[in-house]
This record gives C-alpha cells, sequence and structure tokens, in this order.
C-alpha cells in the first residue's frame, strides 16, 4: 500500500504547501483521480429554470427546474414573489433574476425577483425595472442582466409599446438603469448573449399596423448605447425562445405557430441558418441552456403544452422530448441557467 504525504506537496518555488484545515481523511482501493476544469461547474452548475407563466383558469407564480444534462420530468423549485406571465428571465451562474410581466388582473409590472439557482426556495426582491411591462425578455453575461422591450398591457387601441433596454449588476440588489435602445418598439424579442454581446430577434411592432419582424439586433454587454443590426432570421418570429452557448445561438418557434429552430454564430454578424424543428410548434415558452444542450419547456400554439424539448447546441437537427413540466400545461412563461452562453 503507497502513502500519500500531503506534507509533501510544495509550490513551484518549495516556500510552502497546502492548508488543512479540521480532519480530512481518505480512504480507496485504485489511486486518486484529481477533477479537471473550472471549479465553477463543479457542484451543481447546469440547472435550468421555468418560471411563472399562464397555465388553464390562471396565472401561476410557480419555479420548477431541470438539470439539463438529463432527461426527465421537471422539479418544484418554488415560488415567485407573485403569479406573473409574459415576464422576461435571465440568469449568472448562481442567481436567477424575472423582471416584469402581468398579473392574473392583467396589471402589468416592474418587478424583479430573484432565486438562488444552487439551492431550492421561493424567489425573493431583486428592485424595479424603469418601466412596467409584459412582452419582456432578458439575456445576460456573468455579470450584467439586460431586459429589453414589452408593452404595457393597454387595450390594443392605446397600447403603449416600449423600445427600453434596462440593466441590472447581478450580484447586487437594486432599481434597473438604463442602458440604451431596441431599434424599435417591440414585444416578445428574444434574447441570448455570449460573455461580450447581447442578441435580441423578432418581436412584434405597435397595433394597429401590429407586424411581426425578423430583424437580429445586438449590444456590448459591458458597454451603453442602442442595438445595431446584426441581420436576419429566416423568417419573420414573434414569442421565439432563445438560448446560447459561448459561440452559437438558437432561436426557436414562433407565433405563427411556428416549429422553427434556428442558429446565429453570436461573435460574426449575419442573417441565421436553418437548425432544424421543435417537436411541436409554438411559442410564448422559456429557454434555458448548458455549454452542450438547449431546453425549451411549455408554450402556445394550436393548443397549450406542458413538453420540454432538447437539442445539441453544436450540431444541427431537430429537438428531442426531455421530459414534462410538472405544473401541467403553460404558456407565457420564462426560462434560464446557471451554465448559459454569457456566463462563459
Amino acid at each position: 500500500m503507497s502513502e500519500f504525504r500531503i506534507d509533501q506537496i510544495k509550490n513551484q518555488d518549495a516556500s510552502r504547501g497546502p492548508d488543512v484545515a479540521g480532519i480530512t481523511t481518505f480512504t480507496g482501493t485504485s489511486g486518486i483521480v484529481i477533477p479537471s476544469g473550472d471549479t465553477a461547474y463543479r457542484g451543481g452548475r447546469g440547472r435550468g429554470l421555468f418560471m411563472g407563466g399562464n397555465v388553464p383558469g390562471s396565472v401561476t407564480n410557480a419555479i420548477e427546474y431541470i438539470t439539463i444534462a438529463t432527461t426527465g420530468n421537471a422539479t418544484d423549485f418554488g415560488d415567485l414573489t407573485r403569479p406573473s406571465r409574459d415576464l422576461g428571465g435571465l440568469a449568472s451562474s448562481t442567481r436567477g433574476i424575472t423582471g416584469g410581466g402581468t398579473s392574473p388582473s392583467d396589471d402589468k409590472n416592474n418587478i424583479m425577483d430573484y432565486i438562488t439557482i444552487s439551492s431550492t426556495g421561493n424567489a425573493f426582491d431583486f428592485g424595479d425595472l424603469n418601466y412596467a411591462s409584459r412582452g419582456t425578455r432578458g439575456l445576460a453575461n456573468s455579470t450584467r442582466g439586460l431586459f429589453h422591450g414589452g408593452h404595457d398591457d393597454a387595450p390594443a387601441a392605446t397600447r403603449v409599446y416600449f423600445d427600453n433596454i434596462d440593466y441590472i449588476t447581478m450580484a447586487s440588489l437594486g432599481n434597473a438603469s438604463e442602458f440604451g435602445t431596441l431599434d424599435q418598439k417591440l414585444y416578445r424579442i428574444a434574447g441570448l448573449a455570449s460573455p461580450t454581446r447581447g442578441v435580441m430577434s423578432g418581436g412584434t411592432t405597435p397595433t394597429p399596423s401590429s407586424v411581426t419582424v425578423n430583424i437580429i439586433q445586438y449590444v456590448t454587454i459591458s458597454t451603453l448605447g442602442d442595438t445595431k443590426d446584426f441581420g436576419d432570421l429566416t423568417q419573420n418570429m414573434s414569442g421565439a425562445a432563445g438560448l446560447s452557448n459561448t459561440t452559437r445561438g438558437i432561436f426557436a418557434g414562433s407565433g405563427t405557430p411556428s416549429d422553427t429552430i434556428v442558429y446565429i454564430t453570436i461573435a460574426s454578424l449575419g442573417d441565421a441558418i436553418d437548425f432544424g424543428n421543435l417537436t411541436q410548434g409554438r411559442f410564448s415558452f422559456g429557454g434555458a441552456a448548458s455549454p452542450i444542450r438547449g431546453t425549451f419547456g411549455g408554450g402556445d400554439g394550436d393548443t397549450q403544452y406542458n413538453i420540454i424539448d432538447y437539442i445539441t447546441i453544436a450540431t444541427t437537427g431537430n429537438a428531442t422530448d426531455f421530459g414534462d413540466l410538472i405544473g401541467g400545461i403553460n404558456q407565457q412563461l420564462t426560462g434560464c441557467s446557471d451554465s448559459h452562453g454569457g456566463i462563459g
């Protein structure tokens, strides 16, 4: 039997070794395998969340979670501070945050909630957006989150649409600050990010000439300013879900309903390319990604759905069944994860 002497481990100039706190034991028969990779990924990252939404007969405050690397039905996480639908979601590696949305009585709000993704439990108040809206969407890198677009939920003839982009620092609490504006007033404009860029696509313009658009626009997350043109989608899309790894962005679904999935390379500019198809054509659903997989939960279409689909982001092809939301059929929900492409 070999002896492993921790007091013989030294740094490069042999000036010191490790500090061992407390009593540590190790028993084994076949040696030690030292973990590799970023320590931030050890201990639970890879969790996706689906939050809020519209279930038959009511608006929900439910939060559900999945482990993205596996398949299976979602699990109960806790509750938002209030029922809300058509809200935005974003996340860092530790916190998931929702913003905006509308209540069971169709009152739009500017509320932001947060949860700690690695645990389970109810959400807490984070602060307020600069504007109250529904149809708001979100994106984030590792430090800064952006909420964008939406409308005020008034009757169609008097409805006000927004081109606002707000930002928050996710590690702190407090109200949002102004970042810039979209290239036009839009709601249900999907968002995703790399560590440097935020990309928004599609959306619907104000009534009465309400039009769904195919525009893709982007910002540099670490700066402030208005969006710039990125390219075009393969078709007009509104109510799509957006997700990404560090290099590739995915937009899926639309309010036709459509089962289209398209992709972009975030670091470059240009038009989207066909990726494949969802298991069901739908819109107003949530997306959550790991570096390898993208998942899509819930949605509205010819009917409402509780399904969760998944894709492998680096490839192309059709989505595959992952499992189901446990809260039943749900649309106008939002999604986020602790390992998406904006985190790096």
